[in-house]
């Protein structure tokens, strides 16, 4: 995936300016930064989540296989099904563990052979299955936070996309849940891209291929704060030998 010149406003607020980036096929990506710089938008655009946003409005291009997924045609249920999203705060359906999984598969009208060997594929993809396996059909509200989070990463990759996109996915747990989540990203990093806002860069340097640092400019008339991003790079570089003193105050704790 790639983005040329992506700019988003909500009404007349320019949240993100002129952002290019480009993601590399099973790699990991995290998008760190101080609150309000505008990670978070620019994720949710990679699946055309703003789109449900009122007043949200999205310009320059979102390429994914050389496909613009802004461009007119483009349906943007057929996008999420290719990327699929996993949120701040773990969200299982009302429903029994089983039907979180099998759900997302039956909506979009997907073929399955069995949906018992699916249900089973996903919970295992997400490390979930050996927890889970004698309680399938016991509802999901029954698990921990931190094994709701791999549910809705076992939900997610159901419906067999090419990307995963995690908006902050360790922030509501415990330490022990946040490092199962962590090894289970790198496990999913073999057949998936994956792209993760973290406000943790103890954990951006931990599990990512690559990292961009992203800040917010102050309008001086308004004081509204637009995102803009300061630095791309192979992630150990960036923490290591960062080219902008901005990233440098960042990483170093001087300012965010």
């Amino acid at each position: 995936m790639e983005t040329f010149h992506l700019n988003v406003y909500y009404g007349g607020f320019h949240a993100v300016h002129d952002i290019n980036l480009t993601f590399g096929k099973n790699e990991i990506t995290a998008l760190i930064g101080p609150s309000g710089c505008g990670k978070s938008t620019v994720l949710r655009c990679l699946n055309r989540m703003n789109d449900l946003v009122p007043g949200a409005r999205v310009e320059g291009e979102i390429s994914y296989h050389g496909q613009n997924i802004y461009a007119k045609g483009v349906d943007p249920i057929a996008v999420r099904q290719h990327i699929g999203m996993v949120f701040q705060k773990p969200n299982p359906f009302p429903k029994s563990i089983y039907d979180n999984i099998a759900y997302g598969p039956r909506v979009i009208g997907m073929k399955v052979d069995n949906m018992d060997d699916l249900v089973e594929e996903a919970l295992r993809g997400a490390a979930l299955w050996d927890e889970v396996k004698d309680k399938l059909k016991q509802s999901a509200y029954g698990l921990s936070g931190g094994q709701q989070q791999r549910l809705c990463i076992a939900r997610t990759i159901a419906t067999k996309p090419d990307v995963i996109l995690m908006d902050e996915p360790c922030s509501a747990l415990d330490p022990i849940a946040t490092s199962k989540v962590e090894d289970l990203m790198l496990q999913l990093r073999d057949d998936y891209t994956i792209i993760v806002v973290t406000h943790n860069m103890q954990q951006a340097a931990r599990v990512s291929d690559r990292t961009a640092f992203f800040t917010a400019k102050p309008d001086e008339t308004t004081g509204n704060r637009t995102g803009l991003l300061v630095e791309f790079d192979r992630t150990k570089r960036l923490f290591s030998n960062p080219a902008d003193q901005r990233t440098e105050d960042y990483i170093s704790g001087r300012f965010g």
